[in-house]
């Protein structure tokens, strides 16, 4: 793989990976036989949502439960070719995002039954090996809602997302709905910026928000915080806790987790075990999939007090968050 688009491809062995992603998942299966794993990302691995599966499987690698390989910034019309070389090469697991190449990732995957494959998509999965998940943090999303609904003043909430997918409309609809029940009467405002990353577009997107009346700010996309810094806002992030790159402006994360679903697909092929499945339900909080963050600094107590107590029903299993998946009005 010495062409261009792979170009950036590395083997990681033993690196260091943030604190806020939780070691026991793989702890508790680095005893089963290493396997060869491959990511192929569509956006940079600096993108959030690529940087919590980067993250997730350099941890993997950390513990001994794979090696691992990956490629960056693969684009959609170049996605087969990328897999069909690492299929080529040996590795067990790919994983990846089906989004914009779905038809041509299915496709290749029915090409390498005896390989297993683990992808970001909206439909299901597919014969033995097409495992699929969902960035599942509405809960996280509905619970920083709350705490927007407490600090709005103008009473207009806005959102910037990529693109309006089932998973990114029900994090909006869910931080909608948080908002509406701490502050009934709430008006909202959403942006699709149409594209995975592009932070200056997200950024345009959260000031126009901002300049029609929005005081706080769901950053679904990288860029919706620069925006709000800028105009002197809040807003809350997704996917990576953004707190101590935007302090004073952001004062909670809708964080996710993606090393519960990789700890399951890694465990399966370990044990040869089909793993054309659903892993999406590893992305609940109930299963260490998603949580919030926030500061304590910027958050008003009364906030926190009635967040926590939600959270703590939702952990419980006593409230479920309802899933919402239609794009946002």
């Amino acid at each position: 793989m010495s062409d261009r688009t792979v170009s950036r491809r590395r083997i990681v062995q033993g690196l260091a990976i943030g604190a806020s992603l939780p070691l026991l998942s793989f702890q508790a299966r680095a005893a089963g036989p290493k396997i060869k794993v491959a990511g192929i990302h569509a956006s940079p691995v600096e993108n959030a949502w690529n940087s919590r599966l980067h993250e997730a499987l350099k941890q993997a690698a950390q513990v001994g439960s794979i090696d691992y390989v990956f490629s960056e910034s693969v684009s959609n019309t170049d996605y087969a070719r990328v897999m069909r070389q690492y299929a080529e090469s040996g590795v067990q697991l790919m994983v990846g995002e089906a989004y914009g190449a779905e038809r041509d990732a299915r496709a290749v995957a029915k090409q390498y039954p005896n390989i297993n494959f683990l992808m970001g998509s909206s439909s299901g999965p597919q014969a033995d090996n097409f495992g699929v998940f969902g960035t599942w943090n509405n809960e996280a999303a509905y619970l920083t809602g709350i705490l927007a609904g407490h600090m709005t003043k103008t009473g207009k909430l806005g959102a910037v997302g990529g693109f309006p997918i089932p998973e990114v409309n029900r994090l909006i609809n869910a931080f909608r709905l948080g908002a509406s029940e701490a502050k009934p009467g709430l008006t909202f405002q959403s942006g699709y910026i149409n594209t995975w990353f592009d932070p200056p577009k997200a950024q345009e997107s959260a000031i126009a928000q901002i300049d029609g009346g929005c005081d706080i700010l769901f950053g679904e996309r990288i860029g919706t915080a620069d925006g709000a810094k800028k105009r002197g806002k809040l807003a809350v992030g997704s996917l990576l806790d953004y707190m101590s790159r935007y302090p004073g402006t952001v004062f909670a994360n809708a964080m996710w987790y993606f090393s519960p679903i990789l700890a399951a697909a890694v465990a399966d092929t370990q044990a040869a075990k089909p793993a054309g499945k659903d892993y999406s339900t590893f992305s609940m909080m109930a299963s260490g999939g998603n949580d919030v963050t926030y500061d304590q600094k910027l958050v008003p107590a009364k906030a926190l007090e009635q967040m926590m107590a939600k959270r703590a029903q939702i952990k419980a299993g006593s409230f479920k968050v309802p899933v919402n998946d239609a794009k946002p009005t």
